[in-house]
C-alpha cells in the first residue's frame, strides 16, 4: 500500500469509526505504529484528521460534536488542574450548578463533600454527587447519548423556575467575536438558561477551546464572571476578556 491510499483509509477509518487508536489502525492496515503515528501528524496538519489520546478523530468543523467518550480521555492533566483551582470557589449555603461536561465532571470530582446544594443537568455527574453530604437535584429532561446531557422542555421548564448562586459552565468553543458556542441547538439553549438564572458564571475551559467556533452561541464573554483555563489567552481574546471585565486565572499542569 502507497503512502497516500494508506493515508486515504486512516482518514475514511477514523470518520467512519468517530475515531480510531493507533493501535487498531497499526493492526489494520498491518504497518508499524510508529509509521501510523507519522501519518497520523501529516493527517492533521493536512486538516484531515485531529489527533487525539492514542489516536485520531475525525477533524472538526462548527458543526462537528465529539462524543462525551472521546472529550473525557483528552487533555484530562489540564482538566483536573482547572477543577481544583474552579472549586474553591464553592462556598457554604450556595446552590451550585454543574453544566454537563467532561471538565465540569472533573470539577464535581474535587467539589466539597458538604456544605452547599447542587444541581446539574447530567445524570452521571449527578450519581458522582450523590455520596457526598449534601442535597443533589436534576433538571430532568432528554437525555442526549452523545454528550450525555439532559435537554428540552422538562430541562429548561426546571430552569425557568430555580435560581443558582453559581454555575461552573463548559463551552465547546471560545472566541473573541463569537463568545461561547457549541454543536447542538438543545443544548445551546439549555446553557443560555444557565447562565441568565446564575448569580456568579465560572467557565472551565482548556486551551484548546481558544479561538474556536461552534454553530450556536450561547453566551457573550461578559456574561462570564471568571475563568479557569490552562493555557495563555492569544491576545484577541485576552482583550476581549480584559475589556469585559472577567477574572482570568491560569492553573498549572
Amino acid at each position: 500500500m502507497l503512502p497516500a491510499e494508506r493515508k486515504r483509509t486512516i482518514v475514511q477509518l477514523v470518520t467512519e469509526r468517530d475515531g480510531c487508536s493507533v493501535a487498531v489502525l497499526a493492526d489494520e492496515l498491518e504497518f508499524s505504529k510508529a509509521t501510523i503515528r507519522r501519518d497520523l501528524r501529516d493527517l492533521e496538519a493536512e486538516g484531515r484528521i485531529e489527533r487525539s489520546h492514542g489516536g485520531a478523530v475525525p477533524a472538526s468543523s462548527v458543526g462537528t460534536e465529539r462524543s462525551y467518550d472521546q472529550r473525557e480521555v483528552e487533555r484530562l492533566d489540564a482538566k483536573q488542574a482547572i477543577a481544583v483551582r474552579a472549586s474553591d470557589e464553592i462556598r457554604d449555603g450556595q446552590v451550585v450548578f454543574f453544566d454537563a461536561g467532561t471538565t465540569t465532571m472533573e470539577v464535581a470530582r474535587a467539589a466539597p463533600d458538604s456544605g452547599y446544594v447542587a444541581a446539574t443537568n447530567m445524570p452521571a455527574l449527578a450519581m458522582e454527587l450523590s455520596n457526598r453530604e449534601i442535597d443533589v437535584k436534576s433538571t430532568g429532561g432528554t437525555l442526549r447519548a452523545r454528550t450525555k446531557a439532559l435537554v428540552g422542555p422538562t430541562a429548561e421548564a426546571f430552569l425557568d423556575r430555580t435560581n443558582f448562586d453559581l454555575l461552573f459552565l463548559g463551552t465547546n468553543a471560545l472566541d473573541a467575536e463569537a463568545g461561547l458556542s457549541t454543536p447542538n441547538e438543545d443544548e445551546a439553549e439549555v446553557k443560555r438558561q444557565m447562565v441568565e438564572r446564575a448569580g456568579r458564571v465560572v467557565l472551565v475551559a482548556d486551551s484548546s477551546k481558544f479561538g474556536e467556533r461552534s454553530f450556536v452561541s450561547f453566551a457573550d464573554l461578559d456574561d462570564v464572571d471568571m475563568m479557569v483555563t490552562d493555557g495563555e489567552l492569544p491576545a484577541p481574546l485576552a482583550d476581549a476578556f480584559a475589556d469585559a471585565d472577567v477574572v482570568v486565572e491560569g492553573v498549572s499542569k
